[in-house]
């Protein structure tokens, strides 16, 4: 796990050497334990590296071929690495890293090696003598890359605030993304709030020389051949099992050890469980608990990790904690987030005990109909051919209901839209600020067309969407929407910021081609992730399965309002001076929402809080 940066276009060395260093700076926290270059006169690569496989110096980077020709910079790690060193007779390697194993592969296969790596991964590989860069992102997008070309430059990093270190690039914010933030609370690819920074896209190559830059898809979920129903529920619950056990034994590939978080839910306690069959160490799990009964899960935690033999470390939080947190967390966003700060508490305090490696359940609920919005589309589904034939009479309720508040606004927008295909709907349901609620609070136009929306997404691929089922149409849009682009960028940066590396078993490839291809018949409705608990049984009992969720809420209503409302305030009042702000109407939603008058709620106004101190944090205007 590491940090890789790069610029192509610069005048000199002199230039290329200082510029390079700047942006590797900027990513310190994410490999502080060694650092590297390489320079010419036009075009340089930096490494910061996480040592997890192989500690020794010859696997730092940037990573050399024996003759010399091809050199590579690497953020993640492939689990398959040993596999496909095997088939690669005629590379002569020369360490055991996963590292060399990449940079042999796309030796003899070129961009086809992609197709076999199992991983989470952002490489680029410089060819000195083609002068050609070849750039590749993982299938669901877990390591993040931003690139910049324009005015000459070419530049590539993993985050966004070391590109901007470069002092080549305008802070500019692009306002056409600004809608996707106040939507979703993250810019959709390959689109960022920095007019011309890009993401590369999940599941993408890039190709780039002085006279091209050629992007290409090397996967893609939709691509995978729904199955019928008539599906043996046996049969079904053995693959899911099997695929889990190898997905858990394929993360846990390190020299270093690997730990796990241990939330009590189903999902940590699934990986913790597989673990202490697959691992040939006692596993340790970390567990955050707090004094109030009604949120801490300690005790379910900790029947798991009794009942595995697992090396259990509890972390005692009080919500004073995030609060003294809050703005380290801030200071750790390299994109803003209304989201992120637990993972990032937990994380730290994993680091500070040691632990670089930890597994993670996030993605279960994407994947085994977690979320109650699995089932509100199925509803919908119902509802298809009534939708058509009442059109006039929609838009009369649309008309009727007041619009003010996130419900209402939903509901009108629902019934206003042209159908219930997962096009329309989803990115309705997955709204932090409504479409409403954005014409009121900016002057911007939005128009889907001028920039890289979900919705725009989901309306091109509707026709491979609509070939699975509802449960897996859902999970394929969060992968699009939610997943990629708030659950895993804040994993990756909140984690990445304390140098902790999370692996997530719930987005191995293998396993969600699979469950992705099932009909819903085969997921079941009993209860929340039936298809993942039987599938298991017995690993997680009864107690964790059936007990009432309990999830901890930090109290930011009441923080906003005390604690840190003049924080707030100082932030809402530079936003509201902006020009593509309605700064009176953004005034009166933080008075009503002071004053408790209306139904706003503190994620409508946090996100635009966030946003303002991301802004002045990088002079972004």
């Amino acid at each position: 796990m590491c940090g890789i940066s790069g610029i192509i276009g610069l005048s000199n060395r002199q230039e290329s050497d200082r510029i390079i260093r700047a942006m590797n700076d900027a990513l310190s926290h994410r490999g502080p334990d060694a650092e590297g270059f390489y320079v010419e006169d036009k075009m340089a690569l930096g490494h910061r590296r996480l040592s997890i496989i192989d500690l020794s110096t010859a696997a730092n980077q940037p990573f050399f071929d024996p003759t010399g020709r091809y050199v590579l910079v690497f953020n993640g790690e492939i689990y398959n690495y040993q596999d496909i060193r095997t088939e690669l007779t005629g590379y002569p390697f020369r360490t055991n890293s996963d590292t060399e194993v990449i940079l042999a592969a796309y030796i003899q296969w070129g961009p086809d090696c992609l197709s076999k790596l199992k991983g989470m991964f952002a490489f680029a590989l410089w060819d000195k003598t083609e002068r050609k860069l070849f750039i590749a992102r993982d299938r669901f997008g877990v390591k993040p890359l931003y690139y910049y070309h324009q005015d000459g430059y070419f530049l590539f990093s993993s985050e966004i605030r070391s590109l901007l270190s470069s002092k080549l690039i305008p802070r500019k914010l692009n306002k056409q993304a600004l809608s996707d933030y106040l939507k979703y609370q993250s810019v959709i690819t390959p689109f960022t709030l920095v007019e011309h920074i890009k993401q590369l896209p999940a599941g993408h190559y890039m190709l780039y020389s002085s006279t091209d830059l050629m992007i290409r898809k090397y996967w893609d979920i939709t691509e995978v051949t729904p199955l019928k129903g008539g599906q043996d529920p046996e049969v079904v619950k053995k693959s899911v099992r099997d695929l889990l056990f190898q997905s858990v034994e394929r993360r846990l590939v390190s020299d270093v050890p690997v730990g796990a978080f241990l939330s009590g839910g189903i999902d940590s306690s699934a990986i913790v469980a597989i673990m202490s069959k697959v691992s040939r160490q006692k596993p340790v799990a970390f567990t955050v608990g707090f004094d109030e009964k009604e949120y801490d899960e300690t005790a379910y935690a900790e029947l798991i990790a009794k009942k595995y033999d697992v090396t259990h470390h509890k972390v005692k939080l009080r919500p004073d904690d995030f609060l003294h947190e809050l703005p380290h967390a801030l200071d750790a966003l390299d994109t803003p987030s209304g989201d992120g700060i637990n993972t990032y508490v937990v994380s730290k305090a994993i680091r500070q005990s040691g632990i670089k490696v930890a597994l993670s359940g996030v993605g279960g609920d994407e994947l085994f109909v977690g979320y109650p919005i699995f089932h509100q589309f199925k509803k919908l589904q119902k509802f298809q051919t009534l939708f058509r034939s009442t059109s006039l009479l929609r838009k009369i309720l649309a008309g009727i209901i007041p619009a003010g508040n996130q419900k209402d606004d939903r509901i009108k927008a629902i019934l206003s839209s042209r159908d219930v295909s997962i096009a329309s709907v989803y990115p309705l349901l997955r709204q932090i600020q409504t479409n409403a609620q954005i014409r009121q609070l900016t002057g911007l136009n939005d128009r889907p067309e001028q920039h890289g929306t979900l919705e725009k997404h989901l309306i091109e691929n509707i026709g491979r969407l609509k070939a699975f089922d509802a449960y897996s149409q859902v999970s394929i849009a969060d992968y699009w929407g939610y997943t990629q682009h708030v659950l895993l960028k804040d994993t990756d940066q909140m984690s990445m910021a304390v140098a902790l590396e999370i692996r997530e078993p719930f987005f191995d490839h293998d396993l969600v081609e699979y469950v992705v291809s099932l009909p819903d018949s085969c997921k079941g409705i009993a209860y929340p992730k039936q298809l993942l608990v039987e599938s298991l049984k017995p690993l997680v009992p009864d107690e964790v399965v059936f007990r009432k969720k309990q999830g901890f809420v930090l109290p930011y209503d009441v923080w906003m309002r005390n604690e840190l409302k003049t924080f707030c305030d100082d932030k809402i009042r530079s936003l509201a001076s902006r020009d593509y702000f309605n700064g009176p109407k953004l005034s009166s939603y933080w008075q009503d929402f002071l004053e408790n008058k209306s139904k706003i709620r503190w994620a409508d106004m946090w996100i635009l809080i966030v946003l303002e101190n991301w802004l002045q944090a990088n002079g972004i205007e």
